[in-house]
């Protein structure tokens, strides 16, 4: 089938996924309906192809409206949870060297392989890594593929389930939810352009960090161009659902059987060590548990944000957390394995 027609496919059926989901009453309809169904379909081999450009899309509309949230008033609640977000962040490299650990075990696989498929960072960046470091990178990626889509399903179902829901929507710390179609027009230039940038600079996740960043110095300094109009925060979700469900081509449950189980294991394990480590965190620094859980959370950014969003929980600091986590990770991951390679290997 010719590409432009098997984009067109895909759309329709994260579409149709979409409308499903709003009909059932699920959680995140316009992400989870998406996802599952353009899983299933993908898994079958049915031409429901994504692109790139619309991840990026979805990418960037989501990272501007996060840093729509961070005004001067919610930057100093921010700050004076920075001692949170630092023990949210050991905990997450804590956790990835257990799930190492645990799929060199169980999961038949070298310590490189497994070390950054349990690292909880982006799938892509850990990829690169991989093949840096020879590793199998069809299974890194496999592994992360699976966690995300395994936390994006378990958190907002048991958040429904246990009827949580916020009632922050950050105008209590100033955000505004004006719409101004010609400001929103400068706000899509504006943002396309650091995310454009930090893609070119090879920075990571470029089109949410890039339009975060660029949104956020706007808003700290109460300059507020637009919102974003609802019906494109629906179509960005949209487009992450679809985009991570096409992932999960035919034959991708009977890859390495033993491996991708030692995975759905480790995951279920980690988010239950994780809801311990949230209500500690949330003990001691008094911030909101469901909050903290979100943050915690070992999902990509993109998703947990948009949970935190749609259920109204505290979504600067959700994504301070994932922010924070996402780098130190990043920088952490290729010193660390390197000094335990060392160590492993002697």
């Amino acid at each position: 089938m010719h590409t432009s027609r098997r984009l067109i496919s895909g759309f329709l059926t994260a579409l149709a996924g979409a409308q499903l989901a709003l009909w059932l009453h699920l959680p995140l309809p316009w992400l989870l309906g998406p996802l599952l169904l353009t899983a299933a379909c993908s898994s079958r081999g049915w031409p429901v192809d994504s692109h790139p450009i619309f991840r990026n899309a979805g990418q960037w509309c989501i990272g501007t409206s996060l840093g729509l949230y961070f005004t001067p008033a919610m930057l100093g609640v921010v700050a004076a949870n920075i001692p949170a977000i630092s023990a949210a962040v050991v905990f997450a490299v804590l956790l990835g060297g257990c799930g190492a650990a645990a799929y060199c075990r169980f999961g038949g696989v070298d310590f490189k392989t497994a070390w950054f498929a349990s690292a909880i960072g982006g799938a892509s960046e850990m990829a690169n890594l991989a093949a840096h470091h020879q590793a199998q990178v069809d299974k890194v990626v496999s592994a992360h593929s699976l966690r995300v889509l395994l936390v994006v399903l378990i958190i907002p179902f048991a958040y429904q389930f246990a009827g949580i829901h916020g009632l922050d929507d950050g105008a209590a710390f100033g955000k505004n939810p004006h719409i101004d179609y010609g400001g929103f027009l400068a706000l899509i230039g504006w943002t396309a352009l650091f995310g454009w940038a930090f893609k070119q600079l090879g920075w990571i996740n470029p089109w949410v960090f890039g339009p975060l960043l660029a949104a956020i110095i706007l808003t700290a300094q109460n300059i507020h161009l637009s919102a974003i109009p609802t019906p494109l925060q629906y179509l960005g979700q949209l487009f992450i659902g679809w985009s991570l469900g096409c992932k999960f081509t035919p034959g991708f449950f009977r890859r390495a059987p033993r491996f991708l189980t030692a995975v759905a294991l480790v995951t279920l394990i980690g988010l239950l060590l994780t809801t311990l480590a949230a209500w500690c965190v949330s003990h001691a620094s008094g911030l909101h548990y469901p909050t903290v859980l979100l943050g915690m959370s070992p999902g990509g950014i993109a998703e947990m944000t948009i949970t935190a969003k749609a259920l109204q929980l505290g979504v600067p600091l959700v994504t301070v957390f994932h922010v924070c986590r996402m780098v130190c990770v990043l920088l952490s991951t290729g010193t660390l394995y390197r000094l335990l390679a060392k160590h492993i290997n002697s």
